[in-house]
């Protein structure tokens, strides 16, 4: 099973809308980089279940991207503020930029 590591940006828009078990597997296997094997050793469950929630979490956080679209909306305004940041030297503008990327890394 090869890592999409879309997975954990989808995670941090939408974790809160699966279960705690579906984000904890998530984090443990893309953000701890954690092997199935580790993480079934660790949970107490064969690698297979660990795999099979895997797969429906991820399937959940795609189907919450398709309908939603917050990642995508969010990828599309970062680059149109970056865009704005290359050609502006206003201080103020600057600063209000870095203040709405910092509310959004926040959470």
């Amino acid at each position: 099973m090869g890592k999409d590591f879309r997975i954990s940006l989808l995670l941090a828009y939408y974790g809160p809308l699966i279960t705690e078990k579906q984000r904890s597997l998530l984090d443990l296997y893309y953000n701890e980089d954690l092997s199935l094997a580790e993480i079934a050793e660790d949970e107490g469950i064969t690698r297979q279940g660990v795999r099979d929630s895997i797969k429906k979490a991820e399937t959940a956080l795609y189907a919450l991207e398709e309908k939603l679209h917050l990642a995508s909306r969010f990828a599309n305004i970062e680059g149109a503020l970056e865009k704005i940041r290359d050609i502006t030297d206003n201080e103020e503008i600057l600063s209000i930029i870095d203040s709405i990327l910092r509310q959004e890394e926040l959470k």
